[in-house]
């Protein structure tokens, strides 16, 4: 996680698009070096694809099935702010149809009276084999245990913890509950976490020590045991496939990315189906990490880096413009003031919707938004309302950033 003091590597933008398919509307954004004047540019459509030619180049964007661009409908529009350093083009497509991507996520794979494998992550490692589920049941939203405290005058009667029973497998916004069995001898690592110091400094919360629960190939931490026969896994550190068919685990794509895939389902799975729009990610502790501000869910995203839309080609440059969900970020350890006061009312109101994830994945997650917000135009790393200062994304106010959705 970068240091408050390190500025955050930011990267030239020489084309940006975002879509928005409910709006049937999008935004182009050009840097000016790359864009030149206004009539230098022109924006075509072809099946599915959008061309772009300026006057070093001509970019080609790939747009997903049903998607095309409506012709001759870009309009030059203000920059604002950005007008010196940016050219913005407002411009129309049509959508033929909404075609919902298929999730990997696991919360959403598995059923009852089906045999699945389980694998790390990290090295595929085969952690579970063939295990059957009798049932497979959802545990409450993160927020039920406030509501409860909010209605019951006395102590609260649903303290007692919910554990699976054997063949049970309980599925968490994040994570899944399930038992152990003789395969988890030969494939995990216990160990006592040390207790968390922060904790320790407020006497209202005792000191905690989980026992984590880690891979033996590779070291990755994968959850927790909550008791002797009960794990705790998260849909970030494990693969599932049925055990019909032996097929292996999908090993190709990057962490970053199977993290951003894998998280970009929840959030927009729990938001389709709560309407909950503000999500607090926390880790095991309870301590808030993270706070989201999920915008929409129907954007449509490409971005051709500086270097590569103004060098002279004789081939365009092609890419797809993917999915993705649209957020505002506020990362709990860089909070100035505006901050606190955000992170602070939210904690009272219950505002955002509980995504609880081990530290370390915390960390992760962090890194791919503002990752995410460093390769935006310069014009989109903050809302108007609450402005970032340079080199600090995220450190006041809401930094803005995507996620992108399973291909």
């Amino acid at each position: 996680m970068a240091d408050l003091e390190m500025p955050v590597k930011t990267r030239g933008v020489g084309v940006f698009l975002e879509l928005r398919t409910r709006l049937q509307s999008g935004l182009l954004i050009i840097g000016k070096d790359v864009a030149g004047n206004l009539a230098g540019v022109v924006v075509t459509g072809g099946d599915s694809s959008l061309h772009i030619r300026m006057p070093t180049n001509e970019v080609t964007l790939i747009l997903p099935p049903g998607v095309s661009y409506v012709e001759e409908s870009y309009v030059p529009t203000t920059g604002g702010e950005s007008c010196e350093q940016e050219r913005h083009f407002r411009l129309q497509i049509s959508v033929s149809h909404s075609k919902t991507e298929g999730s990997s996520d696991i919360v959403r794979t598995l059923r009852a009276q089906e045999t699945y494998c389980f694998y790390c992550q990290s090295c595929t490692t085969r952690l579970l084999e063939d295990r059957l589920f009798k049932r497979v049941l959802p545990l409450p939203n993160g927020n039920w245990n406030a509501i409860v405290d909010d209605w019951c005058c006395h102590s609260d009667p649903f303290a007692k913890k919910m554990l699976p029973r054997a063949e049970d497998c309980l599925l968490g916004d994040t994570f899944v509950l399930l038992t152990r069995d003789g395969s988890c001898e030969r494939t995990l690592l216990q160990e006592v976490s040390p207790a968390d110091s922060q904790d320790n400094q407020d006497p209202k919360k005792p000191c905690s020590r989980m026992v984590l629960v880690s891979c033996m190939s590779c070291s990755s931490i994968l959850g927790e045991a909550l008791t002797q026969e009960t794990l705790r896994l998260y849909i970030t550190q494990v693969l599932v496939e049925s055990s019909v068919g032996d097929r292996q685990p999908e090993s190709s794509f990057s962490r970053s990315l199977f993290l951003e895939r894998t998280i970009a389902a929840r959030l927009a799975e729990v938001s389709n189906s709560m309407s909950s729009f503000h999500f607090s990610v926390q880790t095991p502790s309870g301590k808030p990490f993270l706070l989201l501000w999920l915008l929409n869910t129907d954007s449509i995203v490409a971005s051709v880096p500086e270097w590569s839309a103004s060098s002279p080609t004789h081939h365009s440059p092609s890419l797809s413009a993917e999915r993705a969900l649209k957020l505002l970020f506020i990362a709990c350890s860089h909070m100035g003031l505006q901050q606190q006061d955000i992170a602070t009312s939210w904690e009272v109101n219950a505002t955002g919707h509980a995504m609880v994830l081990p530290l370390k994945v915390c960390e992760e997650l962090l890194q791919v938004i503002e990752d995410s917000n460093a390769a935006l135009p310069g014009s989109m790393r903050h809302m108007r309302a609450y402005k970032i200062p340079p080199g600090r994304a995220g450190s006041s106010g809401w930094g803005e950033g995507s996620l992108g959705f399973p291909a």
